[in-house]
This record gives C-alpha cells, structure tokens and sequence, in this order.
C-alpha cells in the first residue's frame, strides 16, 4: 500500500506500522526527519527530487513523502466491543463508497472517542491509502471491522442492549434520542441513505434539524454531528 502526506505517514510511524520504504523530497527538513524516523525501525530510505516523487504519487499530492506500507489490518467486532461497557459508541456503515467521507468519518471517530468503525465487505469502500490521507492517521487508532453483513452485526449489538439508531431524515430529531450507555449510529451510503431493511432492524430513526434549502449533509458530517450529540449526553450524564 502507498501512503502519502505528512501526516498521514507521521502517524503510521508514530504507531509503528511496518514501513518498507520511505521517499522523502530532498531539503524538506519535516519529510527528512520523518524518513529517519523510519528508518531507525527498519524501513528504507530514499531520498528524491520533487519530480521524482511526482511520478511515484498517485495522487500528486504528496507533500514530500511517499512511504510503501503494510496492508491495513481490520478488528474483529469483539476487538471493539473490548472497550470498557457503559459507555461505548460503534458507528455502523451501510454502504459508504467514497474513500475521502471514510477517511472523514475515522478522523471524527478518533477524536470523539467511538470504540469502533463497522463497514461492509461488499459495495462499499475498504480502507485503501485515500482513506489513509484523508483521515490524517486516525486509521491506526480507530478500531474498523469489514464485516460480510452489517445487519448481523446490527442484531448481535442488539443482544448486547445497545440502542440501534439508523441517521435518516424521517427520524426523530437527534438531540431527542436517548444516546446514553451503549449505541450504535447507522449511516447510509451516499445518495441512497440506510437500507428499508437496515433501517427497520433499528431501535429507532433520528435527523439533523436543518434549516437551509439542501435537505441533506454529507455522511461525514452527519457522522461527526451524531458522534458529538453522543459526547455530549455522555458529558451531562456525569
């Protein structure tokens, strides 16, 4: 897997992901300290011109380094439900396909505490490198299980007395819901939302009041509103 930015190779560093190469531009103190921070644990280090490094990019948006990385490795559902009980947060994603609102997502999560990050395996994106830059390294620290049926998934944290809320525009509002103990936030996929099915196996259904003429947010910025409102309560319980 390539892995480019400074950010976001910063943080697989700092969380020690195998790195078995970095390529870093020439003259940029950050980048060069960043490959000798890699190499001290073992990856190569290469350093190149700014042109150089434009060919290895795939985006061209390199920042001055380029590193070539270990695969992601998903949890298991048990990894993120191994989080202390009375308090846990899982967002469950039914169907997201663009990497940049996945990446999105795992950033909000890490920075708002959410236990895990549940996606399906089919028709719906992996976490790939994009995902990687775009969550600025909140992938190494964000628990994310790829899971073959969401809705299994759904019906086990049932079992388990989390309270199930699918985000959807007919639900109740958002500050409404009672987001105490263990829940689940269940976003739909881009221009589709939550599936009938999804939505029906769901404690309930909750929106976003908005008063603007789109009748709609991104999902990465639903996601991050519904995580904050879980803070939130979780905050005035105390």
């Amino acid at each position: 897997m390539i892995v480019e930015g400074k950010n976001a190779v910063k943080e697989l560093v700092k969380a020690g992901r195998t790195i078995d190469k970095i390529c870093v531009q020439k003259g940029d103190k950050m980048a060069e300290a960043l490959a000798l921070q890699a190499k001290s644990r073992g990856a190569k280090a290469v350093f190149c011109s700014r042109e150089n490094l434009d060919k290895l990019s795939p985006s061209g948006k390199h920042q001055g380094v380029v590193a070539y990385t270990t695969d992601f490795t998903y949890s298991d559902l048990d990894d993120i439900l191994a989080v202390a009980e009375g308090g846990r947060l899982v967002v469950i994603l039914d169907g997201v396909e663009d990497p940049h609102n996945l990446g999105s997502i795992l950033r909000s999560a890490e920075c708002l505490g959410a236990a895990g990050v549940v996606i399906g395996k089919h028709r719906a994106v992996a976490v790939n490198d994009t995902v990687i830059k775009t969550s600025c390294g909140a992938s190494e620290y964000v628990k994310v299980a790829r899971v073959t049926n969401i809705n299994d998934v759904i019906r086990e944290l049932k079992d388990l007395f989390f309270k199930v809320y699918a985000m959807d525009m007919d639900g109740a509002e958002l500050a409404t819901a009672d987001l105490t103990g263990d829940v689940a936030l269940v976003l739909g996929a881009e221009g589709k939302g939550v599936s009938a099915l999804t939505k029906k196996l769901c404690d309930g259904s909750v929106k976003i009041p908005m008063t603007g003429q789109i009748a709609s947010m991104n999902v990465s910025v639903a996601a991050g509103v519904g995580m904050y409102e879980f803070v939130r309560q979780k905050g005035a319980k105390k």
